[in-house]
């Protein structure tokens, strides 16, 4: 087997390139509209209650029409698992692996349709979407691989008169519930991980993503994944979630999105239900509040690029994006200066027209958004943005900085998710570390620093589980930079990383006399 190597993407400044996105994106505003069932147990289930995906960037424009499931269709995908995990989890490693392989080749000669519906379903640009898409196959390609590694005899210290073997099980039925902001990516990557490692799975799509989720659940259907490995199933938070979650049979559940409903399912799943025989496990991706330091002996212009592609890119609506640059005050004023002139070439615009800021994701992040711009106004000084982009029908807001933010204010300290920087000044390098230590989550955070030994410094003392210098904090890839955070960030899982699969599986020990 090829060793692993990361997806490339697509360079849209060559004509022929970004035509045949356009090309793929007409072909996909000819489909909207359409309906699209939950997946059971392989059969296709409608019920009366709907979810309409809405194109963010052009609310008259629904993308699909999908199903909303309460309690009853919780129940049948979650039976409809446990029953496949019987014979799933003695299907051979090898076999497991392939319909990861096979899924890549197809989502790759379909990539310029599937980054097409994302562009149209979550208001990507061009670039956005082709990395999303590019981190699915990579999540793909690399757990293929890891899995193959963990099936691999384990090492064991030798001991006279036994033979001893080290080797791991799948766990069961697991809940995966992914997120909007990465719906191709990170619903692939937890979804696959699972399976691969001999687990079922009863996927709750987000209903600001469901086109998305259904793409590659059609893929996997598609490929002959057998019946009720992977369980289809937009429904109702509100209804299904915390039964799905609390459901006796339930073995793990794998979560990214807010802290709030991260630490909501924690809670729930460390109850014991009547009939639950194990402690359930939660995998955990939350919020951050991720910070840049840039230091007194940084390259500033090369900083304020990357605090404004790490606060802008995809309208700030990454756990991982810059939400606070924290600046040395000898170089403040020329920082600020620096900064300005990179944001205020950022134009909003539709994202199939491939404008580099789109729309934030609903009306209702775009009023929490637009709630933090006025607490802004009190707590610093605005000097870009800071309000709705008129004459378009969306959900758009210019990408907006405030500067003079205090390390202790609303702006600084809470999760906003979206194209708002809070920009703080800092006594010296010494402040600026205390101040990106100051939050109770701990995701991602960068340093600009010329210096050695403040960089040194960095890799030790910035509590963060993702730490990136000299470069911007979003963007990472996988098998290069495993991704998951410390604190209230989750549970430091680590996407992407040669520990990830662990999580999935238990480690079980063999010991035979020898006779």
């Amino acid at each position: 087997m090829e060793k692993f190597t990361n997806e490339k993407y697509a360079d849209y400044s060559k004509k022929e390139v970004f035509d045949r996105q356009k090309d793929a994106l007409n072909k996909v505003n000819a489909l909207l509209g359409k309906e699209y069932p939950n997946y059971i147990d392989g059969k296709e289930v409608y019920t009366d209650r709907k979810t309409r995906s809405i194109n963010p960037g052009n609310i008259d424009e629904v993308i699909g029409i999908f199903q909303k499931s309460g309690k009853e269709d919780a129940e049948k995908a979650i039976q409809a698992a446990a029953k496949a995990f019987k014979t799933w989890k003695k299907v051979p490693v090898e076999e497991r692996a392939q319909y990861l392989f096979k899924a890549a080749e197809i989502i790759r000669s379909r990539k310029p349709e599937i980054i097409a519906w994302m562009i149209k379903e979550e208001g990507k640009s061009f670039i956005e979407s082709d990395a999303d898409v590019s981190e699915g196959l990579d999540f793909l390609e690399f757990y293929g691989r890891e899995a193959l590694r963990y099936a691999e005899k384990q090492p064991v210290v030798e001991w006279p008169g036994e033979e001893n073997e080290y080797f791991y099980e799948p766990l069961g039925v697991g809940i995966v519930i992914p997120p909007w902001n990465f719906p191709f990516a990170i619903m692939m990557g937890m979804s696959v991980a699972a399976i691969v490692t001999g687990n079922t799975v009863v996927l709750k799509p987000s209903s600001d993503a469901p086109m998305m989720a259904w793409l590659f659940c059609d893929i996997m259907r598609e490929l002959g994944l057998p019946d009720g490995v992977l369980n289809y199933l937009v429904a109702s938070g509100s209804e299904a979630g915390d039964y799905l979650v609390e459901h006796p049979l339930t073995r793990f559940i794998s979560f990214t999105g807010s802290m709030e409903v991260g630490l909501r399912i924690n809670e729930l799943a460390a109850k014991k239900q009547p009939g639950q025989i194990w402690i359930k496990r939660v995998v955990a991706e939350m919020g951050g509040k991720d910070s840049i330091i840039v230091d007194s002996e940084a390259d500033l212009a090369d900083a304020a690029k990357g605090v404004a592609l790490s606060a802008f890119g995809f309208q700030g609506q990454k756990c991982s994006a810059c939400s606070r640059a924290i600046v040395d005050e000898k170089v403040y004023d020329k920082f600020v200066e620096l900064l300005k002139k990179e944001v205020e070439p950022m134009k909003s615009g539709l994202p199939e027209d491939n404008f580099y800021c789109g729309p934030v994701i609903n009306e209702t992040a775009e009023k929490n958004i637009l709630k933090y711009i006025e607490i802004g106004k009190k707590e610093g000084k605005l000097i870009i943005g800071g309000e709705k982009v008129p004459g378009l029908n969306g959900y758009y807001i210019k990408p907006t900085v405030f500067i003079d933010i205090d390390p202790m204010a609303r702006l600084s300290q809470e999760e906003i998710f979206g194209p708002v920087l809070a920009v703080i000044k800092a006594k010296d390098y010494d402040d600026a570390l205390n101040i990106a230590n100051n939050t109770q989550y701990g995701l991602t955070g960068a340093v600009y620093s010329l210096n050695d030994e403040k960089i040194e410094r960095a890799r030790h003392e910035f509590h963060v589980g993702n730490l990136y210098l000299n470069r911007k904090c979003t963007g990472a890839m996988v098998g290069v930079q495993p991704f998951g955070g410390f604190n209230m960030s989750g549970t430091d899982s680590k996407a992407g990383g040669r520990d990830y699969l662990i999580l999935f599986m238990q480690a079980k020990s063999v010991s035979k006399k020898i006779l």
